[in-house]
């Protein structure tokens, strides 16, 4: 019997990253929670926290379904940087991130139909070349950082920025692929 499958989540790039994998989710419903980090929370621990609780919030009203959320949160040292929302912040992230290390954060959650609740932590290490002023202005004017977090998408022109990285990209993309399967396998979720 095929499992329903539900995604808190209104990110279009999740939606594609699962379609690549052979998965497509039942429903996709957004969770509408605060985001905001709690005092003293660093990334790592705000990935978390965040996917867990939209999973949480859509798996109230759906408790037949399993319930596939996540957060991505980029961190620079201890410091959060958020979805850059204008101009002026998504420069301080790239300025703040040019020639050196930073790492994505991605949480992922998944609630199961008995309500059980398991959560990852995946950490992926990027480091971006160093920016000289009219990339950086560059990349503004294209308007590719709106709405994401750090001020930048590597899946676009800003993966030429890129020198190194560590661990998944598809994390870096919204949603760790690997990860998301075995945790979908490790409860007996069953697609199609």
């Amino acid at each position: 019997m095929k499992n329903r499958l539900i995604l808190a989540s209104a990110s279009p790039r999740r939606v594609d990253l699962l379609k690549q994998v052979g998965i497509e989710p039942d429903a996709i419903i957004p969770a509408d929670i605060n985001e905001a980090p709690l005092k003293a929370e660093i990334p790592r621990d705000l990935a978390v926290r965040l996917a867990l609780e939209k999973a949480r919030a859509i798996a109230l009203d759906h408790k037949e379904s399993f319930i596939l959320a996540a957060d991505t949160v980029v961190g620079c040292g201890r410091r959060i940087l958020d979805k850059a929302e204008d101009e002026a912040y998504a420069r301080k992230c790239l300025t703040l991130m040019s020639g050196r290390r930073h790492r994505v954060y991605g949480g992922i959650a998944l609630i199961t139909p008995s309500g059980e609740a398991k959560t990852r932590l995946v950490e992926t290490v990027v480091t971006f070349k160093r920016l000289t002023p009219r990339e950086i202005d560059s990349y503004i004017e294209n308007g590719e950082w709106k709405g994401k977090a750090g001020g930048y998408a590597i899946q676009g022109i800003a993966a030429s920025y890129i020198k190194f990285i560590s661990g998944s990209h598809s994390n870096v993309v919204g949603l760790s692929l690997y990860d998301t399967i075995q945790i979908l396998n490790g409860v007996g979720f069953k697609q199609g």
